[in-house]
């Protein structure tokens, strides 16, 4: 079966692989020279990543801060522009290191050309990263 290319799919396949905390997959989602923004970023926290390999060195230690069970609500909009979608979400799991629950919202803009994102706006709710120091899976503050 051929991967998907419309950007619903392509969304819907990439949360299924952070799921199963195949993050190596996830990043072979990426356009070479994709955008990932985060506009709410908190202190210190990058708030654009620009490239694959950017995208790449920032999620190599999610898996091992972040344990995400599910995304219980998602809905996925179209645009007037067709690789274009907005999504909003929730994402719930644990932190690894405190065992700490969370439960966090999540509004994406997402641009998608042949099958890879090529622009990822993340508007996360940065109030549960700052509430714990546990989730800080981008290798900023040393354990």
């Amino acid at each position: 079966m051929p991967p998907p290319t419309a950007p619903e799919d392509v969304y819907r396949h990439g949360l299924r692989l952070l799921l199963d905390k195949d993050i190596p997959a996830w990043v072979d989602l990426w356009d070479p020279d994709g955008v990932f923004e985060l506009p709410f970023a908190p202190d210190g926290w990058p708030a654009r990543l620009e490239g694959k390999a950017a995208v790449a060195d920032y999620m190599r230690g999610y898996p091992d801060h972040i344990d995400l069970h599910d995304f219980p609500d998602v809905e996925i909009h179209r645009t007037t522009v067709p690789e274009t979608v907005v999504v909003e979400m929730r994402g719930v799991g644990r932190l690894v290191d405190s065992g700490t629950s969370f439960d966090m919202t999540y509004i994406a803009v997402v641009t998608v050309q042949n099958g890879l994102f090529t622009h990822y706006r993340d508007y996360c709710n940065p109030l549960v990263l700052l509430q714990e120091p546990a989730s800080d899976f981008t290798g900023r503050n040393p354990r």
